[in-house]
């Protein structure tokens, strides 16, 4: 089915018409339409025009309203104070467009076929070291982003620039080569669990680096196993791989946990671009993008100098010969534009890397890989605090463990549900806490701007009250237990009907659904769409108190009611599914 336009984009166009009719000089000039409190819309922008062509706006306004003809949308129009147009729709008008959005499986939400492919780097563990709270955000935002871009009809390729490279892996892989039996599972064939496989990580790095402090013979032997990782030798490489896929293991646990569909063939890190590293600055020095200095290969910026006023460049390749994250980043961009044939690149990264990326992009730019039809943006993310505004950590002063936050937080949910359960099974219980607790975790940081800092406070994450998802999913699960209680009584639009106020403002709000993701699709700004559903399970909750439902005072305005619930209800939904937050039937 074609998409729906809204009532907002209908009036717009109306207003369009009565202007060129009132004004052709002004060509296809902009009316400046925004919701507003004293009607359902108002338009700003006659006054900017009178102003430009020397008229007297208020006339003007009167002359756009008298050449707009008669129609079944527009209520009434009144001309207000220096010359606003303040917009009533009809109740008619509203309840046909809702319809027309409930008819479809999309809720009228338009797909741009003509969408482009953007690569989307999210979700960036270590390999064999432990997850912690600063890896929330980049899972969380960039999952979302996946699932609001593809509905818009982007087409989107999933990378995840796992940390799988690097000198550490020298002294992990030399540590096996001694002690081969660290990495053994108890009961071998048995399935691993990610708490294991990270538990045998971890002793593994503790042993290998307290070996690598204190002894300098292993020290020396393991310096020599990283030249052997990068030369590519065999025994080193497959211990190296052993290394991945134990730490594979523990991060898809994670991510499972986090309900997050996270695909093998995705999961390219550093060490899938180190054929690309050498060409990569062989054509940054052929094309002068690139210079040696002390040694060095590297790109140099006018306004980017160090404290000491001297200008600080971006290293693309060390004095030794090793190659840095620029390098490995300038690769994964060629790669992902010339292979993967990206009109954008999206990069779900810490605030604090911002200057490195800035540095990346721009030479990029300059070796002619990113240009006006591709483009790279980076989605900068503000850092997790604690609940007394400071970078959160435990009482030990420890960078905080994913899995334990997540746990706490399911166990949190756990005791809300059976707080309020009604006639749910254990299993079910656990089932919903699970649900409300991942789904407070990822609201609370995708309806906070991405750039901003957050505050990790899981008693206010898991309460019904306030801008939380729980009072979403509340709401959500009470429009379910009502339609289930109609009985016969089905959800039918009937646009003769007269709307109460609360029913024309939750109509109108849901039927801005479409502008909702479109503009968060476009921004990148998955806290636009958090702000929406909690506007709308707000003025649902509003509709509740003052609209009986199942006790209306005639059967067509049951079906009415029923229908602005059941839309609702799959607005909702399909708003939560996107920020990857599930809305279960029952609470």
């Amino acid at each position: 089915m074609a998409s729906v336009p809204s009532l907002a984009s209908t009036v717009q166009q109306r207003l369009a018409e009565g202007l060129s009719a009132a004004l052709p000089e002004a060509g296809s000039a902009d009316p400046l339409l925004r919701r507003s409190d004293r009607a359902d819309f108002q338009a700003n922008g006659i006054l900017a025009l009178a102003k430009r062509f020397k008229g007297n706006p208020r006339e003007l306004a009167a002359k756009v309203v008298e050449s707009i003809p008669a129609n079944d949308v527009l209520k009434e129009i009144e001309v207000s104070g220096p010359g606003f147009l303040n917009i009533t729709v009809s109740d008619a008008a509203i309840v046909k467009t809702l319809a027309a959005r409930a008819a479809d499986a999309r809720l009228g939400v338009p797909l741009n076929e003509a969408a482009g492919t953007t690569v989307l780097d999210y979700a960036q563990p270590n390999v064999a070291k432990e997850m912690h709270v600063g890896h929330l955000r980049s899972a969380v935002i960039g999952a979302a982003m996946v699932e609001i871009l593809e509905f818009t009809g982007e087409t989107v390729i999933r990378r995840h620039h796992i940390g799988d490279w690097g000198t550490q892996f020298g002294m992990l892989i030399q540590y096996l080569i001694e002690h081969p039996h660290e990495l053994d599972h108890k009961g071998e064939g048995a399935e691993v669990s990610g708490e294991e496989a990270m538990s045998n990580l971890n002793r593994l790095y503790k042993a290998s680096r307290a070996l690598f402090d204190t002894d300098e013979e292993f020290k020396t032997r393991a310096r020599a196993r990283v030249v052997d990782l990068q030369a590519g030798d065999e025994e080193t490489l497959a211990l190296w791989q052993r290394f991945v896929d134990e730490s594979k293991i523990y991060f898809y646990s994670v991510f499972d946990k986090l309900d997050m569909d996270i695909r093998d063939p995705d999961v390219v890190g550093e060490s899938g671009y180190n054929a690309m590293l050498q060409e990569t600055c062989r054509l940054l020095e052929e094309s002068g993008v690139a210079v040696r200095s002390e040694g060095a290969l590297c790109v140099f910026f006018d306004d980017i100098k160090g404290p000491d006023g001297n200008l600080v460049p971006l290293i693309v390749q060390k004095s030794d010969g090793g190659f840095g994250y620029a390098a490995t980043d300038l690769s994964a961009i060629r790669d992902r534009v010339q292979h993967l044939k990206a009109t954008s690149l999206l990069y779900v990264v810490d605030a604090r890397q911002s200057l490195h990326f800035k540095m990346v992009f721009e030479t990029a730019r300059r070796a002619g890989w990113l240009n006006d039809e591709v483009k790279a943006v980076q989605l900068a993310f503000g850092t997790v605090l604690g609940k007394d505004g400071k970078p959160f950590k435990t009482r030990e002063g420890e960078t905080v463990r994913l899995v334990d936050l997540l746990d706490e937080a399911i166990d949190r949910a756990s005791a809300v549900v059976r707080e309020k359960a009604q006639d749910l099974t254990e299993e079910e219980i656990a089932e919903r806490g699970a649900q409300v607790g991942i789904g407070a975790v990822k609201y609370a940081d995708l309806s906070t701007s991405a750039a901003r800092d957050y505050k990790f406070d899981l008693d206010q994450m898991v309460s019904l009250n306030g801008d939380t998802s729980v009072y979403l999913q509340y709401a959500y699960a009470r429009i379910q237990s009502i339609l289930r209680k109609a009985g016969d009584a089905k959800p039918v639009a009937h646009p003769e009907l007269e709307l109460a106020p609360s029913e024309r403002a939750l109509g109108l709000h849901v039927d801005g659904f479409g502008e909702a993701i479109e503009e968060t699709a476009a921004e990148y700004a998955p806290h636009k769409l958090a702000a929406y559903l909690y506007q709308l399970a707000s003025l649902y909750t509003t509709f509740y108190s003052e609209c009986p439902v199942l006790k209306a005072d005639t059967p067509a305005q049951v079906e009415n009611r029923l229908f602005l619930c059941d839309l609702t209800a799959r607005t909702l939904q399909q708003g939560m599914a996107l920020l990857g937050i599930r809305t279960p039937e029952r609470l």
